[in-house]
């Protein structure tokens, strides 16, 4: 079920209505049964995966709980066996085997490949890391163990951050299923403008420069460097609001109901570095990376060759978090060595330029790193992505205009307008619309808000781009 659904836009005033005029305890069994309601949409098979992964990591949790010494070790690795095992299976063996066949046909033995039709669970990578990350914590003693099943299952499918998150943290969402939410008005008022800025972001941005990205993208070979920029530069638009705009609707959601979910973008294409966009972007990942691959590799307490390797390793890894392909391992890689080059830099050339014109040149220098980097992300194979790259700084010619220049430079008109309030929250601007205090300020805001939607917004509109990780 999506966001940008009619099913979804029935399916969700019902289930804020039921856990407000329900009793307490049968709150959480209905969010549970319309958290797997909701995923069923989709592939009701499916639902037995998470189902599973819930189960594994439920009693592995119990068992590091009343275990000592290599007991609990075994639990986790079974545990983490288990759930990566269904991981790769479905996200990564097709992948694993086509690049071997691959490699052993470039070094002259040819083989046949076999290829397994597995349909990618929606969300996969998402639920998996959540309840991994439960039983981590349960095992570094960072959290008690939950001992209510139903409890913990919701905690795993809660439906508004089930398919692409935020990555919650057992510590932040779980207690929050055990105290007596009383109806506020506030919770709904405010959760419905943040739905409201993430439909306009998804359904009037991300939606609209969709076709020129797809047409470019899709036909590398037969577009010029000028129209390559021009879809890049959509691209990166599209990317931030496609997902950005789905974690505002999911964290709005939860919102009407009283929970509070982590923030997963803080204005990322105003940062200053890449270490600093890493620290904006898709923050619920950054931060999981962190805790369970960076740190134990060792972080940056250690020599400076192996803070380099953790960077690498990690970034690398990521990059294969978010596709099986070749080309999203070079996005993740390029983004480890830019950062390598940043510590070095701090390490060797410890200069620091300050001021507001160099504070806007490295704004847009790490705008335009991020731009080259999306290139691959969005890249149909490597060397779709290498044409690319090579046409954007040597084939200059005439622009391509899509379905015409009216919708070109509408695109870019909303973009602006994403961009004035990026750099207004930024900047602590006293400018405020939807979240005035003044009541009148607001409702007219919001108002605005909705026929801009209604005037700009795509509705015959796909999955979110995430979905597929």
């Amino acid at each position: 079920m999506l966001f940008n659904s009619l099913a979804f836009l029935l399916f969700f005033p019902v289930v804020v209505l039921l856990y407000w005029i329900l009793p307490h305890r049968y709150r959480n069994l209905m969010l549970l049964v319309a958290s797997y309601y909701f995923y069923m949409n989709w592939e009701p098979i499916y639902a037995l995966l998470i189902l599973g992964s819930t189960v594994v990591t439920y009693l592995c949790s119990l068992g590091i709980d009343k275990t000592q010494g290599k007991s609990r070790k075994t639990y986790m690795y079974i545990g983490l066996g288990l759930n990566l095992g269904v991981l790769f299976l479905f996200k990564y063996l097709n992948f694993a085997t086509t690049s071997v066949y691959g490699f052993l046909d470039w070094c002259g033995l040819r083989m046949e490949v076999p290829h397994f039709d597995l349909l990618l669970p929606v969300g996969i990578s998402f639920y998996t890391f959540q309840a991994l990350g439960y039983m981590i914590d349960v095992y570094r003693k960072d959290i008690p163990v939950e001992r209510s099943f139903w409890k913990y299952a919701l905690f795993v499918s809660f439906f508004s951050q089930l398919v692409a998150g935020p990555i919650e943290r057992a510590k932040n969402l779980l207690p929050q299923f055990n105290p007596v939410h009383k109806f506020n008005g506030d919770w709904l008022i405010e959760g419905f403008k943040l739905m409201i800025w993430g439909y306009f972001m998804k359904l009037c941005i991300a939606e609209n420069v969709a076709p020129y990205v797809d047409a470019v993208y899709n036909n590398a070979m037969m577009h010029n460097g000028t129209s390559m920029i021009l879809a890049t530069f959509f691209f990166t638009f599209q990317i931030f609001c496609d997902f950005g705009g789905y974690s505002l609707i999911a964290i709005g959601a939860a919102k009407c109901m009283g929970f509070t979910l982590m923030m997963n973008f803080n204005r990322p294409y105003l940062s200053t570095s890449i270490k600093e966009f890493w620290r904006r972007w898709h923050i619920s990942l950054s931060t999981w990376f962190t805790d369970y691959v960076y740190i134990p590799l060792g972080g940056s307490r250690c020599t400076l060759i192996k803070h380099l390797r953790n960077l690498l390793i990690t970034f690398l890894i990521s990059g294969l978090w978010h596709g099986a392909d070749w080309t999203f391992v070079a996005w993740g890689g390029l983004y480890g060595v830019i950062l390598c080059f940043e510590v070095l830099k701090k390490k060797y050339i410890p200069i620091k330029f300050s001021g507001k014109i160099m504070t806007v040149g490295k704004v847009l220098f790490t705008f335009a790193l991020a731009m080259l980097g999306w290139v691959f992300f969005r890249a149909n194979s490597m060397s779709d992505a290498i044409h690319i790259l090579q046409s954007m700084f040597t084939d200059i010619g005439g622009l391509y205009n899509g379905e015409g220049m009216p919708q070109i430079l509408m695109c870019l008109c909303l973009i602006a307008l994403l961009m004035f309030k990026e750099i207004k929250d930024e900047l602590k601007w006293p400018i405020h619309f939807m979240h005035s205090k003044s009541q009148v300020v607001g409702m007219v805001s919001t108002a605005m808000m909705i026929v801009l939607i209604l005037l700009c917004a795509e509705f015959e509109s796909g999955q979110f781009i995430y979905f597929q990780f």
